[in-house]
């Protein structure tokens, strides 16, 4: 089965850690030569050790997914490297709380320019050479949070579903042009952005699970929206039946 990979390029962005590191080294597990893009150059020198290591194909490229001219050179750099995409996974993200007192401003500017904007730039610069190959596939890491406004959490709920509605339209856009897309929507994972306090984040999953899920979407070439895990995205299908004060209630205890 790798063996039909060997050949594949895969770019993963936010590389550096959490689903993108656990999902890089599975997809270069199993033959794909994986393009590596996060701001932290030294962990991404680590992760391409790691996988050259295990007998696989891994160049990395330093870039701030928000900074576009910087995203744009990152991926031709390992286009230039490993060959032309197969497979794009924006999954760079970024979270703080939202306040409203003073409101912090430059958080939710950064969390609009990292998860919204982070994918847009990625498959600006993927975009035209899968057209013009008539293949590929797209996949977002989003959330689940982006199916309903949380107290504290307007910024990154807001973008996380900004994502969603964007992948969607691509969805139809795309239909029938040989291109797959994949809008991924996780509860909570184990990464560095994950509170510690375990009642804060109910039905946890691990990143090695989550890249697990996302590598077998990929796999089969899924493309829609696909809800993870299943107890979780129920739990949110009620949340989402919720009036404001209960869930501000529910999130306050």
């Amino acid at each position: 089965m790798a063996a039909t990979r060997t050949h594949r390029v895969a770019i993963v962005t936010g590389a550096s850690s959490g689903i993108g590191r656990a999902l890089a080294l599975r997809l270069a597990s199993t033959g794909y030569r994986v393009g590596l893009i996060a701001r932290r150059g030294d962990r991404l020198e680590e992760l391409v050790l790691e996988i050259e290591s295990a007998g696989g194909t891994a160049f990395a490229a330093v870039a701030d997914v928000g900074d576009r001219a910087a995203l744009h050179r990152a991926f031709r750099d390992v286009e230039d490297a490993i060959g032309p995409m197969d497979v794009l996974v924006a999954n760079a993200g970024f979270g703080m709380p939202t306040h409203l007192d003073p409101v912090n401003i430059d958080d939710i500017e950064n969390t609009f320019r990292v998860n919204l904007m982070g994918v847009v730039y990625a498959i600006e610069a993927a975009l035209p050479g899968m057209l013009a190959r008539r293949r590929g596939q797209i996949v977002a890491v989003s959330s689940l949070a982006g199916d309903r406004g949380l107290p504290g959490e307007a910024a990154y709920c807001a973008s996380k579903a900004a994502v969603n509605v964007y992948l969607q339209s691509l969805h139809a856009d795309l239909r029938g042009r040989g291109i797959c897309v994949t809008t991924v929507c996780p509860g909570f994972v184990q990464t560095e952005m994950t509170p510690l306090d375990a009642t804060l984040t109910p039905f946890i999953i691990s990143a090695d699970d989550a890249a697990r899920r996302i590598a077998r979407l990929i796999d089969r070439r899924r493309g829609g929206v696909h809800r993870f895990p299943r107890r979780m995205a129920l739990l949110m299908e009620i949340v989402n039946r919720l009036p404001d004060f209960v869930l501000r209630l529910i999130m306050s205890c």
